[in-house]
């Protein structure tokens, strides 16, 4: 096993930046163990010695590094996360942009590390905090950023829910069914989805009651 050491090496002049270096990589490598390893067992399954093991670094840095195995699987999810990018944009495009996401994460072979990780560790309970924490911070806010008219809060969860239902669906019947459609006409029917969900409220005038007209005696 490896064992990092943060000290500063020889004199000379790389010695400063070696240790920034040495701190950089490991983080990745300590990353990269907790993504795959999520993946494998769920958060249940995974301890922080099977991280530090798999990433050949000390158990005494994962803990330096990211403070706690919670807090490990909050950075893993936030950088596999590519939800941000999709968001980010034409504001017209948004509806669009969404459904090709969904189709992609369908046609994903083999499954994603991220799907795996949610997949296998969303019903714990501090899972479910970093996933509030998540789809606030990376889906919620920035959809609400783009959306203009009043509810802005009530559309971006509206859609939030198209895009997070996706993994109940798949853990229960599998994607065989959805692979199997027509990627332009799903990507088109969840175009219409995200795009009802986005759009502003249409304010329904309440109906004008008239006075029947009092008939006077001949």
């Amino acid at each position: 096993m490896r064992v990092e050491d943060e000290r500063a090496g020889p004199a000379g002049a790389g010695a400063d930046r070696r240790p920034k270096r040495d701190r950089e990589a490991t983080e990745r490598r300590i990353l990269e163990a907790a993504r795959d390893l999520f993946g494998e067992h769920g958060y249940d399954g995974v301890t922080v010695r099977m991280i530090a093991a798999r990433a050949e670094a000390n158990v005494a840095l994962v803990n330096r590094y990211f403070g706690s195995k919670a807090a490990l699987f909050g950075e893993v999810l936030a950088g596999e996360s590519v939800i941000r990018g999709v968001i980010a944009g034409d504001p017209e495009g948004l509806p669009r942009r969404l459904a090709e996401h969904f189709v992609r994460q369908i046609d994903q072979r083999p499954v994603t590390a991220m799907s795996r990780m949610l997949d296998r560790s969303a019903g714990h309970p501090e899972v479910k905090e970093i996933l509030l924490r998540y789809l606030e911070e990376v889906i919620v806010q920035p959809m609400i950023a783009q959306l203009e008219g009043p509810d802005a809060r009530a559309r971006a969860l509206l859609a939030s829910t198209i895009i997070m239902g996706g993994g109940p669906v798949r853990r229960l019947f599998g994607l065989e069914d959805l692979r199997a459609a027509d990627p332009a006409e799903v990507t088109d029917r969840l175009t219409a989805m995200f795009t009802a969900a986005l759009a502003p409220p249409v304010r329904r005038e309440a109906p004008v009651h008239r006075e029947a007209p009092v008939r006077r005696e001949a």
